[in-house]
């Protein structure tokens, strides 16, 4: 099969906006709580769907009043919090536009979505926030106002909006119509200048309609989530509006650190998150396991835990390793489930490719993991695994309204409801990633004979050795990831005679497996990355990745950096992505020194 189209499931209104998704469910649960706030106790208040719309219309009058005018677009910079969906309606209730800016976005990036957007405000949630957009405002004569979140600016905003009448929101917010912009949600640039996607209110309305008939079993009977992944990527954006139209309970912790807690505090049903996460759950379980004592156990019982979910796909489960799992319930896969708040049955995972291993695991503790696909040009989300019919390894089949096609080159192409409207200002690169209705999206993959999309790398990814082999880096990246130690992996060896990889370790669980290794864990990452133990570690996940290709493809050299790659020093993109061609750049003379041929220097293992 090279082409699908699943038919959308709800008929489109044209005429509906993202608004609607909220009337809709205030008229349908007035009192069910929609949002969770955090207590000073460690608790949750409930806000209810009533209350919310009453907000969002207290501050749709605020913003009207202070001078917001239809079509206006303001700037957002927030981390993931309840105000940020709470702005995000109240702007469309005016009549406006929400820019979405990463919070650690630097302040020439700020200036350029500013500048290149058209926006005349913005709002910031921090004194530290205002400060990066300050240090560029003499640049952004356009921007008139800048409210400032942690100054009270809201409860100001929506003092002064008290004689704005009920009639002249709703004629606001019933102006635009589905083909109308809704948001500008800028690429993260992870190769050239970020470019603006033209988002409309129909991709939202119609994919969350269509995606809540496909996700039912996720999102309904008191379903709530916890998101912590920013707010400002259209991955959570969107979650957080599909929740508002399906009437999710959302929670938000910013802070990673925190997410334990929260989760044990909060009790979602189903969580949103990178695979990176979920590597990193596992990976402080073994790690734990093994400061215990209890590193074969865990073992044993992560190996009975994929048998028995393979055992499952293959339709029966021997009785033996029913026994087997059984007691590996109740010795460890409980705890996982209990350390992830006990209620947590599926989880939606996006951005990278989960690994079956992982997917497998997470199975047999009865956590589904519905691997999905998308971009910021599809709205989120073009394929998704759904409960009743999933296959891991897949990122699932196209949601209703939406249509795959594999090209001749074996690329990915989309139509349908979710795909945006083209690239802001940027006609020419519009046109360059569209054949008709069907959007390129530049990622490689292929369809099963039941439609479920498999994805294989990136298009302009794709490495060619000297040798004429096409090696895609991220069948060797994603299983390396996987070991405890390894932060980021990059594949190098384009044009070269062998593949070679740049590595970075992962601060957090570093010094946990030095500990565990007999090592120091104080260790910095210049030392680590010279040490015996630790380079035997990163050779033995290397070897894992080797063992699933052939020689031609397989990793010969790699290089241990002292150094963690990060979003700050620009070779990450917001939501954790290498930024290939600026990591090849910087380390250039890295990578020439793997294929000089002089002797090994610390840190290189030649195998």
């Amino acid at each position: 099969m090279n082409e699908i189209y699943v038919p959308a499931v709800v008929p489109a209104d044209p005429e509906a906006n993202a608004t609607d998704l909220l009337v809709e469910r205030v008229a349908q649960t007035p009192d069910a709580p929609l949002f969770a706030l955090p207590t000073a106790d460690g608790g949750w208040e409930d806000v209810s769907t009533a209350e919310f719309h009453r907000q969002v219309v207290a501050l749709a009058k605020g913003l009207i009043a202070a001078g917001v005018q239809p079509g206006d677009k303001i700037g957002f910079i927030c981390r993931t919090r309840y105000e940020w969906t709470l702005i995000d309606f109240a702007t469309w209730f005016a009549g406006a536009v929400l820019v979405p800016i990463y919070e650690t976005s630097a302040p020439s990036q700020i200036a350029y979505t500013l500048t290149d957007s058209g926006a005349n405000a913005i709002i910031v949630e921090t004194a530290e926030h205002f400060a990066r957009f300050d240090e560029v405002r003499a640049d952004l004569p356009q921007i008139g106002k800048a409210w400032q979140l942690h100054l009270g600016d809201l409860d100001k905003l929506v003092a002064g909006g008290a004689e704005v009448s009920d009639a002249e929101v709703e004629e606001r917010r019933t102006r635009a119509k589905g083909s109308d912009l809704a948001t500008l949600i800028y690429t993260s640039g992870s190769t050239g200048t970020p470019k603006g996607c033209i988002l409309t209110h129909s991709n939202f309305v119609e994919l969350s309609r269509n995606a809540a008939v496909a996700m039912a079993e996720v999102l309904e009977g008191g379903a709530s989530t916890l998101l912590f992944i920013t707010t400002a990527h259209v991955f959570a954006r969107f979650i957080a509006i599909l929740s508002v139209h399906a009437g999710v309970k959302v929670g938000h912790q910013a802070d990673t650190k925190q997410l334990l807690p929260a989760l044990g505090s909060f009790k979602p049903t189903f969580l949103l998150a990178v695979p990176r996460v979920f590597e990193k759950v596992y990976n402080s379980a073994e790690q734990k396991a093994a400061a215990g004592g209890k590193e074969k156990i865990f073992h044993k019982a992560a190996d009975v835990a994929i048998a028995h979910s393979k055992a499952l796909d293959a339709g029966k489960v021997p009785f033996g390793l029913r026994i087997q799992f059984a007691l590996f319930d109740k010795l460890v896969y409980s705890k996982l489930k209990e350390a992830m708040g006990g209620r947590v049955r599926y989880a939606v995972s996006g951005s990278a490719p989960l690994g079956l291993r992982l997917g497998h695991f997470f199975r047999s503790l009865d956590v589904k993991i519905l691997e999905g696909y998308g971009l910021t040009e599809t709205t989120a989300p073009a394929t998704v695994n759904v409960p009743a019919k999933f296959k891991i390894g897949t990122v699932g089949a196209p949601i209703p309204g939406v249509g795959i096609k594999i090209a001749e080159d074996g690329e990915v192409l989309v139509k349908g409801v979710d795909v945006f409207a083209g690239y802001w200002n940027k006609p020419e690169a519009t046109a360059e990633v569209f054949s008709g209705d069907w959007f390129h999206t530049g990622d490689i993959g292929s369809l099963d004979d039941e439609g479920y999309l498999t994805i294989t790398g990136r298009k302009k990814e794709i490495i060619v050795t000297a040798g004429g082999k096409n090696v895609a880096p991220a069948g060797l990246e994603d299983p390396i990831r996987a070991n405890p130690i390894i932060g980021q992996v990059v594949v190098v060896g384009d044009q070269k005679p062998f593949i070679s990889a740049l590595i970075t370790l992962d601060p957090e669980m570093l010094p946990v497996w030095l500990n565990n290794n007999g090592e120091a864990g104080d260790m910095s990452l210049t030392e680590a990355a010279r040490n015996p133990k630790v380079i035997a570690e990163v050779q033995r996940a290397i070897d894992t990745a080797n063992a699933k290709v052939s020689r031609a493809e397989s990793i010969r050299k790699f290089k241990i950096l002292d150094i963690e790659f990060t979003e700050d020093g620009g070779h990450l993109t917001p939501k954790m992505s290498i930024k290939r061609n600026v990591i090849v750049k910087d380390f250039a003379p890295v990578i020439e020194e793997l294929y000089s041929g002089n002797p090994v220097t610390e840190g290189i293992s030649l195998r």
